[in-house]
C-alpha cells in the first residue's frame, strides 16, 4: 500500500438484506438484543430505551428511521451502541439492526461519493458508497442520521427518564 493510500475500518450490518456500515471509531460496543422498554409519545423510529450498565440509552430502529418495511426481531437482531456528536457533546444511542456482519477495511479507492439524485432528497447522512467485490456498502455518518430536533428530543427525553428514576 502506498503512503498516500488511506483506509478506514467499518462495522458492516444488514438492514432489509442490504449492507450498511458505521466507521468503527464511532462504535462503543455491539450488543445482542436485550429487553427494550417502549417510551410513550416518542417518534415511531424510537424503539425504546435499554439499561446499559445502569445508564438509560435510547434505541433507534434504523429500518423505521429509513422508511423501510419493518420486520420481526430474530436471533440475529443486534443493537450497535454508537457515539453521536451533538452540540459539542457525545450522545450514546443504540441502533437496532437486522444483523452485524463483520469489520471490513476499505481503501479510499473503494469509496465513492453518494449518488446525486435529482430530487429534493437529503442524503447528507451517507458518507460514501463502498465497493467490496461485487457488493455495495452504504457508509453512514452517525452524526448526520438524526436532525437537531430529533437529537434534542432524545437527549431531553432521556434526561427526564433518568430524573424520574431518582424519584
Amino acid at each position: 500500500m502506498a503512503e498516500t493510500d488511506k483506509s478506514e475500518q467499518y462495522l458492516t450490518f444488514l438492514l432489509n438484506k442490504d449492507s450498511y456500515a458505521f466507521n468503527v471509531l464511532k462504535i462503543r460496543e455491539v450488543l445482542e438484543l436485550v429487553k427494550i422498554t417502549r417510551v410513550p409519545r416518542t417518534p415511531n423510529f424510537m424503539a425504546g430505551v435499554i439499561n446499559l450498565r445502569g445508564r438509560v440509552v435510547p434505541v433507534i430502529d434504523l429500518r423505521v428511521k429509513f422508511d423501510m418495511e419493518g420486520s420481526e426481531n430474530t436471533i440475529d437482531t443486534t443493537i450497535i451502541i454508537v457515539e453521536v456528536n451533538y452540540q459539542e457533546e457525545i450522545i450514546i444511542i443504540g441502533a437496532l439492526v437486522d444483523s452485524v456482519k463483520a469489520v471490513v477495511r476499505l481503501e479510499e479507492t473503494q469509496l465513492e461519493p453518494p449518488p446525486k439524485i435529482g430530487m429534493n432528497l437529503d442524503l447528507n447522512f451517507i458518507d460514501a458508497i463502498g465497493k467490496k467485490g461485487n457488493d455495495f456498502i452504504i457508509i453512514l455518518n452517525v452524526d448526520k442520521i438524526f436532525s437537531a430536533k430529533e437529537l434534542s428530543f432524545l437527549t431531553e427525553g432521556i434526561n427526564k427518564e433518568e430524573e424520574n428514576k431518582d424519584l
